[in-house]
């Protein structure tokens, strides 16, 4: 458990970094902040359009690694890209920063995080043959992710405040995460290996794009799965609250003490196994997504109140944590659901939707933020650090009531996921059918065997006859 989690370490912290990118543009290297929205935007539609090729090379891939596991040097390419990003000359002039910022920021997305997001679940069902086994992986795993994420949004305001006045400092900064989280996260690849055959119905045939049109057509779960992972990107990729504590609040080290603070709900996702097994996983993210929009009405009436902000805040994000952690259980439901239809699991196809929906989601955050602030008069690109009340009356409307709005609607649309009903049924006839068709390959194996052959058709056959290789040993 806590070797397979060091690469979600350190692909948490770098995702929490590239949250403070924009105010990096607008404060440090003094971008207006309608062309830095535009950025983000135009590098997340590109990014999305490449992540459905990257589900498809990675559910293609067969290695003496693995489908998945080869994958896992992306995080490498994530840290050097992201450091880069983060060094942006100074110097450089405003249309060069912007093509430099563009580069940097679609490298570390669509091509590192792309391959990351696709093999990940890839990886996870050959590496772990038990079933149960997901569910904790995706629960207790990812409440250990949540405790270097606290850390880090604990100590980064502070960080932040003392070396990143300037570019340097900046590239500073980042270069103190960047070296050691990259070796952190490789230790997944060194030391778990590929151990299980997931595609026995299929016979390790290999996908081909026919089998994603079939998918996309015939699978509608996913595209629920995909919308609430979509709006979760949206509201958390925005970056607003480091705006919120540092011009309505005018404190940024109370945005440590929020963020200290909300370690109080990492004990809360012990229980979602439970929670789970109860009822459903759908269930429980409605449940909680009902707590969030608690949270984020408290954060309207408090305004400036640091302990009504914490509270809210605390609450918000324990509502919202349950995205994060078991929708890949949606997807691992969705594979069954392929594989039960007769399709291919797909399990690269269908994170890669997934993914796609999140890069959209968070580009459109990040790039809503920027052209909001703008057409809210935000700038400070004449070095200037006077924000007008139209721009503090934006700062809070995305960071109060526009969160509320968007999680209450993927409540709804949840209420839509019928298939966690199911899949009990699913996985049973699923197991069903692989036990068949093992028993049948086998029986062919040794019917092979056993057939008594001439010297005439040993002589015949032997030159042009392979060896009987199974799936899991890879050309």
């Amino acid at each position: 458990m806590l070797v397979w989690q060091s690469r979600g370490v350190s692909y948490t912290v770098a995702t929490l970094i590239l949250g403070f990118l924009t105010i990096y543009c607008t404060d440090t290297l003094h971008m207006p902040a309608a062309i830095v929205g535009t950025i983000l935007m135009v590098s997340k539609l590109f990014d999305g359009a490449i992540d459905l090729i990257g589900g498809y090379v990675v559910d293609r891939t067969n290695t003496r690694w693995g489908r998945g596991r080869p994958y896992e040097w992306c995080i490498i390419g994530v840290w050097l890209f992201t450091w880069l990003m983060y060094s942006t000359p100074e110097s450089f002039a405003l249309p060069v920063k912007v093509g430099w910022i563009f580069v940097m920021y679609t490298m570390v997305n669509s091509l590192f995080n792309t391959f990351l997001n696709c093999g990940n679940l890839v990886y996870m069902v050959r590496a772990f043959p038990r079933k149960e086994d997901y569910t904790a992986i995706n629960t207790w795993g990812g409440t250990l992710l949540m405790i270097p994420a606290v850390a880090f949004n604990i100590a980064f305001p502070t960080l932040m405040a003392k070396f990143a006045t300037s570019p340097q400092g900046w590239s500073s900064l980042v270069g103190m995460f960047a070296l050691p989280l990259a070796v952190i996260g490789i230790l997944r690849f060194v030391f778990i290996k590929e151990v299980t055959d997931a595609d026995v119905q299929t016979h390790g045939e290999k996908t081909s794009f026919h089998d994603v049109l079939r998918v996309l057509r015939h699978n509608g779960y996913i595209y629920i799965v995909a919308f609430s992972t979509f709006v979760f990107n949206v509201i958390t990729n925005m970056g607003v609250q480091v705006y919120y504590f540092k011009h309505v609040v005018g404190d940024l080290s109370a945005m440590s003490a929020l963020m200290a603070a909300m370690i109080v709900g990492i004990p809360l996702a012990f229980l979602y196994p439970a929670i789970i097994r109860r009822t459903s996983t759908t269930k429980l993210m409605i449940g909680f997504l009902f707590i969030s929009c608690i949270g984020y009405g408290i954060n309207w009436f408090a305004y400036d109140n640091v302990p009504m902000l914490i509270a809210g805040g605390v609450l918000a994000s324990i509502g919202s944590s349950p995205i994060a952690m078991v929708v890949a259980l949606l997807i691992i439901d969705c594979a069954d659901y392929n594989e039960w239809k007769g399709m291919p699991r797909m399990e690269g196809t269908l994170s890669a939707i997934n993914s796609f929906a999140a890069k959209i989601g968070s580009g459109l955050g990040a790039g809503l933020l920027g052209v909001l602030l703008g057409l809210a008069h935000y700038d400070t690109a004449n070095d200037t650090q006077t924000v007008p009340q139209s721009g503090l009356d934006m700062i809070r409307l995305l960071y109060t009531l526009v969160p509320l709005v968007m999680f209450a609607l993927v409540a709804v649309i949840l209420c839509f996921y019928k298939l966690d009903r199911e899949i009990a049924v699913i996985r049973a006839d699923n197991e069903t059918r692989r036990k068949a068709v093992e028993a049948e390959m086998v029986q062919e194996e040794q019917s092979q065997t056993d057939q008594p052959q001439t010297p005439q058709t040993v002589q015949q056959t032997e030159p042009d006859e392979p060896t009987p290789v199974k799936e899991h040993d890879h050309e």
